[in-house]
């Protein structure tokens, strides 16, 4: 099987075929419009000819003579000269000729109608006579009594209007030719200049590399979005747009503004850095690269990855971690009580070694928490001791308040809510107040027959100033510190977003602690719809 044609090769044919029918179907329309032309421009002669004849006193008055061809005959021969046409005959109502080209012809009835004595009026027409097929004009002549007593026809053969029309247009086809040549090499010249800017690729080898593009974008897992240089969408790939909550979405044309919280500039300023971004709920890392075509800067590459899971996965890992060293802790202080007890047993010192045992009580770094039987959820009293845990290691003492409850989570999505609320603001707490106390409500209420859970936090840390407690819950807005760059002010961030999404609130107030008093209210019921229409949509 032959090769298909080249790129270049196809735009030229197309180019060209189009441009001929164009140059062709020109060609005949201006023809035509000149012919046209031409047969007027020879009809208002012969009229004016023919009316002029007509009018003339001597060929009026000759009409009464005995041989009236005699006067008409010179006088209409000179006019046909004159005027270029092919004939200039006169004839009485009957048809009768005064005058003709061919004198033998004087005297014989003409060959056509005397139509103008007939209608009284001009009348044109293409008739055959005597001289051939002609183009003809033919006007009423009057007496001095306005009585019509004959008719003057004045015509062209058709040849002849041919020959003249024929004799005009071969520079319109002369021109035309020239065009179509020049327009074959523009076409070549474009066709080159396209295949240059495409870099002589050909479209099949175009097909396979946007299949392969495709194939590549919507492959990977990290989130891919290419902005132009106003900062607004041009592509997206499938990840971009899970990682973005927009899955399904056309996100062409819509500023990168409006679908993560982060400006594009301070991004930009930090080139091949990661930082941190907010898309909704979701914690991503982003790192923004502009794309530099021929030295010049045509957008920008934003390249997403997801922190959330991350995010989740190390702080399983450190309540795994806080559970191992509380483990480790409570099996040396056992081994020390152990010892202990086996010392006071080989000295006989008895009622000593009772004391150790009542001293002991029921022991252990769990135990405290264990007793607050009314976290029923496991999934949060796990997270409680590991941040109590993690709170020793700084200092921190955390205590659950005793008349905290919380009731199994009605789906996966409402605990997870509860440890994102939870986990973030116990951070807070415990990052705001080193080497203090960090206490912790919770309360699972029916009201109005809706479930909501609220969760207070409240620390002994300097707390935050009134004209800050709305700040505080925007995006990198912290009142700490930013250790080695990191970004900070996600977390509170993302606790109002929850609890506004789930319908409830967030807020800080002072605590009677000294510090701040967090407080998140969950309604439940919107947390359990929000599962089921997730369920339901996959």
């Amino acid at each position: 099987m032959g090769r298909a044609m080249t790129l270049r090769t196809q735009l030229v044919v197309l180019q060209s075929a189009i441009m001929l029918v164009v140059i062709v179907g020109s060609g005949v329309a201006a023809a035509w419009l000149q012919e046209r032309a031409l047969r007027d421009a020879y009809l208002d002669r012969m009229i004016g000819v023919a009316y002029s004849v007509a009018n003339l006193p001597s060929v009026v008055e000759a009409f009464d003579d005995a041989d009236p061809s005699v006067t008409i005959q010179p006088i209409a021969e000179t006019v046909r000269v004159a005027s270029e046409v092919t004939y200039v005959v006169v004839t009485d109502e009957r048809g009768v000729r005064y005058s003709h080209p061919n004198t033998e012809r004087i005297g014989e009835v003409a060959s056509t109608p005397p139509d103008a004595v007939i209608t009284g009026e001009l009348f044109t027409d293409t008739q055959t006579g005597t001289l051939g097929t002609s183009w003809r004009a033919k006007v009423p002549v009057f007496d001095a009594e306005r009585e019509i007593i004959g008719q003057v026809s004045v015509g062209i053969l058709e040849s002849e209007l041919h020959a003249d029309w024929l004799s005009n247009i071969w520079i319109l086809g002369l021109c035309l030719a020239a065009a179509a040549i020049v327009g074959v090499l523009l076409a070549s010249w474009a066709a080159a200049l396209v295949r240059r800017r495409i870099y002589g690729v050909e479209p099949e080898e175009i097909k396979a590399m946007l299949e392969t593009r495709n194939a590549t974008l919507h492959g990977i897992g990290e989130g891919l979005v290419v902005l132009d240089e106003a900062g607004a969408i041009v592509l997206c790939n499938d990840a971009a747009l899970r990682l973005l909550g927009r899955e399904g979405a056309d996100l062409a044309g819509v500023p990168v503004v409006e679908v993560v919280d982060a400006q594009l500039e301070p991004l930009l300023a930090d080139a091949g850095e990661q930082q941190l971004v907010l898309a909704g709920e979701r914690v991503l890392v982003a790192r923004a690269d502009p794309v530099v075509v021929d030295g010049r800067a045509i957008g920008t590459v934003l390249i997403l990855r997801d922190r959330t899971e991350l995010d989740a996965a190390l702080r399983e890992l450190a309540g795994a971690q806080g559970m191992t060293e509380v483990l480790r802790a409570q099996q040396h202080e056992f081994a020390n009580t152990l010892h202990t007890l086996g010392g006071l047993l080989e000295l006989g010192e008895t009622e000593a070694a009772m004391a150790v045992i009542r001293r002991a009580g029921a022991g252990g770094a769990l135990d405290s928490l264990e007793q607050a039987s009314g976290i029923l959820e496991l999934e949060v009293a796990a997270l409680l001791l590991a941040k109590r845990a993690q709170a020793r290691e700084h200092g921190v003492e955390l205590v659950v308040g005793a008349d905290a409850s919380l009731r199994p989570a009605p789906s996966p999505s409402a605990a997870g809510d509860w440890l994102t609320v939870l986990g973030n603001l116990l951070d807070n707490a415990i990052d705001a107040a080193p080497g203090g106390r960090v206490e912790v409500a919770i309360a699972d209420e029916d009201r109005g027959g809706d479930r909501v859970v609220t969760i207070v936090v409240d620390d002994d840390g300097p707390g935050v100033a009134a004209e800050q407690r709305e700040a505080i819950f925007r995006t990198e807005v912290s009142t700490k510190q930013r250790p080695g760059g990191l970004a900070r002010g996600y977390g509170l961030t993302l606790v109002r977003r929850v609890a506004e999404r789930l319908g409830g609130s967030a807020g800080v107030e002072a605590s009677p602690l000294g510090g701040a008093r967090f407080v998140a209210r969950l309604p439940v019921a919107a947390s359990a719809a929000a599962a089921a229409a997730g369920g339901a949509r996959s």
